[in-house]
């Protein structure tokens, strides 16, 4: 879970009950969730990271390079398929929704009643420890809902940088570990690396609303998502899907129409902290297949997938 491919969302209005869980804040925690913000996406840095998945670990190298107001970012896989994702000249003042709930400037810019990331989960600093060579500082994030995971991440003393994070389900279990191996700060090499497969990543504006050529013909949108989980920019609504994320974690939601309605049933499964649920259904009359692919526990998945409906044109 390396959160320079993070995409943090802007928060809902929230009830006086969270608003006095925003008094509650430890306001030192939240700044360094603050300063994780900034450094993922100003400062220059490569290095190898490992990610682990139950008995699954990959290694991959990334650098990430910061000229003048842009920042460009190359990921390559080192274990099995030499695989290179290609991220460049991504202006630093586009700032992504969620980078906004994140940052501590904008707790003061929120109506009363919204405190953003700290209504739905409990920040708590931990002591120090040593990440690739690197002193850090823990912080526990802890979900105050069923409808999460948890996090506990090591932050760089002297950047602020994410050196390592774990994802916790409720009970405690690591789902999913993230963990620099080496890391060097400061100005990366341009030195290219022989690869098999190059992908180029996408990058909409935020706001873009270009329908997906395998749209659906018909308007529908999603009545029910956990407190703090907001669309991660517009989209039209007869899109094929849609993502949400309440700053941390991320999910998607596909729509395809059938021709026939599937046999009743759903499918499931988890590979570290990422769900996949899919599950045919009626949606008014029209029979459909929606998948949830995304880092929500699956009772989350299948509440989301329920309260898929037809809107404008696709209503009865």
């Amino acid at each position: 879970m390396l959160k320079s491919l993070f995409y943090l969302a802007l928060g809902l209005a929230f009830s006086g009950q969270a608003w006095a869980a925003c008094e509650a804040v430890d306001q030192e925690a939240l700044a360094w969730l603050d300063r994780m913000s900034h450094s993922l996406r100003e400062t220059s840095y490569q290095g190898v990271f490992t990610y682990q998945h139950g008995t699954s670990i990959q290694s991959m190298r990334i650098k990430h390079s910061v000229r003048g107001n842009v920042e460009s970012e190359e990921v390559i896989r080192l274990s099995g398929t030499a695989t290179r994702i290609v991220r460049t000249e991504h202006p630093l003042d586009c700032i992504h929704p969620g980078h906004r709930l994140v940052r501590v400037g904008n707790m003061y810019a929120r109506a009363e009643g919204d405190c953003g990331i700290s209504a739905h989960y409990r920040l708590k600093l931990g002591g120090h420890l040593r990440v690739a060579g690197r002193e850090a500082k823990l912080l526990h994030i802890l979900p105050r809902d069923m409808y999460r995971y948890g996090y506990q991440m090591a932050l760089d003393i002297e950047t602020g940088l994410l050196l390592k994070t774990q994802t916790l389900a409720q009970d405690g279990k690591v789902l999913e570990r993230f963990q620099f191996a080496d890391l060097q700060i400061g100005e990366v090499d341009s030195e290219g690396t022989q690869v098999d497969v190059l992908y180029e990543a996408a990058h909409p504006a935020p706001g873009a609303t270009a329908t997906p050529a395998s749209a659906s013909p018909y308007d529908w949108y999603v009545r029910w998502v956990p407190d703090g989980f907001e669309l991660t920019a517009g989209v039209p609504v007869s899109a094929q899907d849609k993502t949400y994320t309440d700053g941390l974690a991320l999910f998607s939601v596909f729509l395809e129409l059938m021709p026939e309605l599937a046999r009743p049933g759903e499918g499931r499964a988890r590979q570290g902290g990422t769900t996949a649920y899919t599950r045919g259904m009626a949606v008014g009359g029209k029979p459909v297949l929606i998948t949830i692919l995304g880092e929500v526990p699956i009772n989350t998945a299948r509440m989301v997938a329920d309260s898929v409906q037809w809107s404008g044109a696709g209503a009865d």
